[in-house]
């Protein structure tokens, strides 16, 4: 079985089965041996209803079963759909809009969408950055002149704490991009997670917060000073980060108009999947999601007991 991913026109003229869906998955997942979770060398019977039974355990598991997808009462089918539009909107989908399109509840919609954002922190973007580098943070929330005014600060410029949240963002010129909330922007706080992901001895390119910081130390670390409205100096820059922020900054206010703290990461994560796999075909970043929900879980009382 194959679906036709080129458009989501394409996808919906294929208007693949629910049969054809668990064909696919257990394509993608099998290839041409199917595989017992609770047991790898165990033989395994086909049953009826796609179901497998495990000969060592004696257990019985579907194609859904140590993925994602497990106890799910929502068709793979409408699940395939939901994945497919949120990688593919270069603007996310809103679970109210995503209810609407799979017919099912928005508490079900939100819900699929947190677990899909769950499994797009793929570990093939965490590679260590390195040769050309720009890093800033970023402040999520509301504009200053539209806060209630107990939370308004004069000459805010946008770092208010009482509600806005601090992202860090470190970007390889042409290549891949980290997000992060942080607690502050404190240099204590940034710059162990700057060391983390960055090859010592790239070149780091920041605006001029970081100016009395220790990066150079190891890196070779050059500054633009936007505060005398500069914005290159000689290789120096950060426009690259900024165009991510922008596009970040226009998904929620596009989109989701507002998202909390307890949940930002997740949103970060699928802003983060879309702008690193903006050179894969849509079939490419389509399986690439599909086949990182195996091995992972999330239930709706984990994802509503995360603190902050």
């Amino acid at each position: 079985m194959s679906l036709n991913l080129k458009s989501l026109f394409d996808f919906l003229k294929s208007n693949p089965s629910e049969q054809d869906c668990i064909g696919y998955f257990e394509k993608r997942r099998w290839k041409d041996k199917v595989i017992s979770p609770f047991d790898p060398n165990s033989k395994v019977y086909k049953c009826a209803n796609n179901r497998y039974k495990c000969k060592n355990t004696g257990k019985y598991f579907t194609v859904k079963t140590g993925s994602i997808f497990r106890n799910s009462n929502i068709s793979l089918q409408k699940w395939f759909l939901a994945l497919y539009l949120l990688s593919t909107d270069k603007k996310g989908i809103s679970s109210c809009e995503l209810a609407k399109k799979l017919n099912i509840t928005q508490k079900s919609a939100w819900f699929v969408l947190h677990r899909l954002r769950y499994i797009s922190n793929l570990p093939e973007f965490k590679v260590m950055l390195g040769n050309s580098v720009e890093i800033d943070e970023t402040f999520i929330g509301g504009k200053n002149k539209n806060r209630h005014r107990d939370k308004k600060a004069p000459h805010c410029q946008g770092r208010n704490w009482k509600d806005k949240i601090p992202v860090l963002g470190i970007i390889e010129r042409d290549g891949n991009l980290i997000t992060q909330t942080i607690p502050n922007t404190k240099q204590e706080t940034v710059n162990p997670i700057i060391r983390a992901n960055v090859k010592e001895g790239s070149n780091v390119y920041t605006d001029e917060w970081y100016r009395h910081g220790d990066l150079y130390k190891n890196f070779n670390h050059q500054i633009v000073n936007h505060s005398i409205k500069q914005y290159v100096n000689g290789n120096a820059s950060t426009n690259a980060i900024e165009n991510a922020w922008s596009h970040l900054k226009r998904t929620i206010i596009g989109t989701y108009h507002q998202v909390s703290k307890k949940h930002l990461q997740r949103y970060l994560n699928e802003f983060t999947l879309r702008f690193n796999t903006r050179k894969h075909s849509e079939q490419e970043r389509f399986d690439l999601v599909l086949l990182s929900s195996v091995g992972k879980s999330l239930s709706y009382k984990e994802l509503c007991k995360i603190s902050i």
